[in-house]
């Protein structure tokens, strides 16, 4: 029902320079967006937009998605960590590229969200290799710690200790930081036990929640 919007805009987010890596583009257009958008608002799943999945809560839009994706640098085997696994589709992005030899470890502070994207994941048959978690993600997860990567899908009102202790060496985490208007994604990389931040755009996320968030 969704093949040819859905193959529009992998295409549109390919011309506009959001993706460019070979591996980006087959997860973009592998993994159905509409799976992870709730029923009234499934029309509107291939336009490049945000859109409310409940709780106060959004699905980023499309090119967001693929820019962070593409920062992350993602391999078969990676072990990740997201901070607000919202109904499920960038962990689900995430875990077509890690592969069935590596893992995604999402967490959702909202406990109808949580399971929500459970049933989402499952949909798409990716439950293998991702495990959705009801907690305080701005804590992480130091039981699985370290990751490869960490991605956030909120703002955080600075880049939280606990994350960039369970980022591994090498390592990298994007992060959106900031809160209102005045958001910036960050690029952070742990190498050789040295941290360098760098700042990608101007941004706009729900704020992350939890005992290192905005509220």
């Amino acid at each position: 029902m969704y093949s040819e919007e859905h193959r529009r805009l992998v295409a549109k987010l390919v011309n506009s320079g959001y993706v460019r890596s070979e591996q980006v583009i087959k997860a973009m257009e592998t993994v159905p967006r509409h799976i992870f958008v709730p029923e009234n608002y499934r029309q509107f799943s291939y336009s490049d937009t945000p859109l409310q999945i409940g709780e106060g809560q959004t699905i980023s839009a499309p090119h967001m998605v693929g820019m962070m994706l593409e920062l992350l640098e993602l391999e078969k085997g990676h072990k990740v960590l997201e901070v607000g696994c919202g109904s499920g589709y960038h962990a689900a992005l995430a875990g077509y590229l890690v592969g069935s030899e590596g893992h995604v470890y999402t967490i959702e502070i909202i406990e109808d969200l949580a399971k929500r994207a459970q049933e989402n994941i499952n949909a798409v048959g990716l439950h293998d290799r991702i495990t959705i978690l009801w907690q305080d993600g701005s804590k992480g997860l130091p039981e699985h710690a370290p990751f490869d990567r960490i991605m956030a899908a909120c703002s955080a009102p600075t880049i939280p200790e606990p994350l960039v202790r369970q980022l591994k060496d090498p390592g990298i985490m994007v992060i959106p930081v900031g809160s209102g208007y005045y958001q910036y994604l960050y690029l952070v990389r742990k190498e050789r036990g040295k941290i360098t931040k760098k700042e990608r755009g101007g941004v706009a996320f729900v704020p992350m929640k939890g005992e290192y968030g905005l509220d």
